[in-house]
């Protein structure tokens, strides 16, 4: 993984980091996820650079070594977009192939949406499209359910702020990992649902560990509570 070049771009009032390998012109453009940081794709990255691919992971605003905006609470989905389209403007790339995971699904699909013409296609893991529009399945969602708990101002950072960011990390992934649905009990937090004693999982390392909780130790919980969790705001073609 040495070979995986860091950048730094400033565009949009922030520095953002950059992840980048290989050379060419077909460009492959990652996008992460939660609790994800632009780590999460370094094989896939290697595997594509050594296909002839040029590969770019950004970390969005907020998450890994990009910096963390003014306001987080206020940081919308049309502000990760602006942010990639100001990003490969900077970098001088007019088209992609966009792969992302998770939440990312979402501003990929809307880079796709809304510049279709800097998307040569798009892959996608775990979150089908969803139409442009308020989203209303949350009311039924389980009140103890992961994302009906962190949707609430203060009750994850109250949750989260009794660990170190490297144990939140840790508590996410042995969650996430599970077959079951994390729903906690009434009187029960997120983190309480993982004991300490619950090993990682096997795909995931302590060295793996160890970078992300470095890595959210300094961007903090903010902005990834903010976004996906608490967005707002649908872009337009004008932002």
């Amino acid at each position: 993984m040495d070979q995986i070049q860091h950048n730094f771009i400033t565009v949009r009032g922030l520095k953002f980091h950059v992840a980048d390998l290989g050379e060419g012109s077909n460009v492959v453009l990652f996008l992460h996820g939660f609790p994800e940081i632009w780590y999460s794709w370094r094989y896939q990255m290697v595997a594509l650079a050594n296909a002839g691919f040029r590969t770019l992971a950004p970390d969005y605003r907020g998450y890994g070594l990009s910096d963390i905006p003014p306001e987080p609470e206020k940081t919308t989905f049309a502000d990760l977009v602006a942010d990639l389209v100001a990003i490969l403007d900077h970098l001088g790339i007019n088209k992609v192939f966009v792969v992302a995971k998770d939440f990312g699904v979402r501003p990929a699909y809307l880079l796709t949406l809304l510049h279709p013409h800097r998307v040569s296609c798009v892959v996608t893991l775990g979150v089908p499209h969803v139409p442009l529009e308020p989203r209303k399945y949350r009311e039924s969602l389980p009140e103890g359910f992961y994302i009906s708990r962190w949707n609430e101002p203060g009750r994850a950072e109250a949750d989260f702020g009794r660990f170190d960011a490297k144990t939140v990390v840790r508590n996410i992934y042995i969650l996430f990992s599970r077959s079951e649905i994390p729903i906690a009990d009434e009187k029960q937090e997120v983190m309480d649902m993982v004991d300490a004693s619950v090993p990682l999982p096997p795909w995931f390392t302590e060295e793996d560990l160890a970078t992300y909780g470095a890595l959210y130790e300094k961007s903090g919980f903010k902005t990834a509570l903010q976004v996906p969790y608490r967005y707002g705001v649908i872009p337009n073609k004008n932002q």
